[in-house]
């Protein structure tokens, strides 16, 4: 069958859900291929609370309280940019939202595609980038969440710009990502990735970090008005995790896209 786009899409046994196979073109490439190399390799332990993505599953609650509470899901038309294995794609499903994952990396969404089916969740899921998938799908969605995505691509303000076309007025935008100090390097580089194991080693290129006036300067160039930052605290041995007031390190973002 074709999707909305014109690209054939694959049934997976019953309608709940299909990959589609999007072409990535030349143009729009914003891609890092030693980046999607590295996270096809944990592709296969993406849903392991105890593995090497661990963290992920320990901060989910604290993120999906933070969207449901500002954007109230239930109902809303939601693209999930960037999402991985779908463990915050999921989340949201639950809570309502009709969602459309979206990664570059073909392997995971394959993890996405397998797990959605084994919890009889109706959740789309694309292969692609936001540049390409934006082309056939402007004004389409009510919010767009984008968790630490910007950090692992070449070029995230164009990123954001495909989200702004993507979004309906009015629409909300959902961020995560990392402040670049050197609080940030050593929490989230030398403690969580070689200190405590949090996370694989490499996960991270500190001179990726954004620091929050950046992304409040690239959002303002897509027409996207940036409304609030929350910090994120992580307690690491009791998987403890909370907002903050504080966005030295991890930071999380609302923003809303001009009516």
């Amino acid at each position: 069958m074709l999707a909305s786009n014109g690209v054939e899409a694959k049934d997976f046994r019953k309608s709940w859900f299909c990959v589609i196979l999007s072409p990535m073109s030349e143009r729009q490439n914003n891609i890092d291929p030693d980046e999607i190399d590295k996270f096809n390799k944990l592709a296969l332990d993406w849903w392991n609370p105890a593995g090497k993505l661990r963290t992920l599953h320990d901060i989910n609650p604290t993120r999906l309280n933070y969207i449901d509470n500002t954007v109230l899901l239930g109902g809303k038309n939601v693209l999930d940019v960037g999402c991985g294995g779908g463990i915050l794609t999921e989340a949201m499903a639950r809570k309502g939202a009709d969602v459309l994952g979206l990664d570059a990396s073909e392997p995971v969404i394959r993890v996405a595609i397998q797990h959605a089916r084994r919890n009889r969740l109706e959740i789309e899921y694309v292969v692609g980038t936001v540049e390409d998938f934006a082309a056939e799908n402007e004004n389409r969605f009510d919010v767009i969440t984008c968790m630490e995505l910007l950090e692992h691509v070449p070029n995230p303000e164009a990123l954001l710009a495909g989200c702004a076309r993507l979004l309906r007025r009015n629409g909300h935008l959902v961020l995560a990502t990392i402040n670049r100090n050197l609080k940030s390097w050593l929490t989230t580089v030398i403690g969580a990735e070689y200190l405590f194991g949090l996370l694989p080693k490499g996960t991270h290129d500190y001179s990726s970090f954004i620091r929050p006036s950046e992304l409040n300067s690239w959002l303002r160039k897509a027409n996207i008005h940036l409304l609030d930052i929350k910090g994120m605290r992580y307690i690491p041995g009791v998987r403890y995790c909370a907002l903050t007031n504080d966005p030295g390190s991890n930071y999380m973002a609302h923003a809303r896209l001009a009516g």
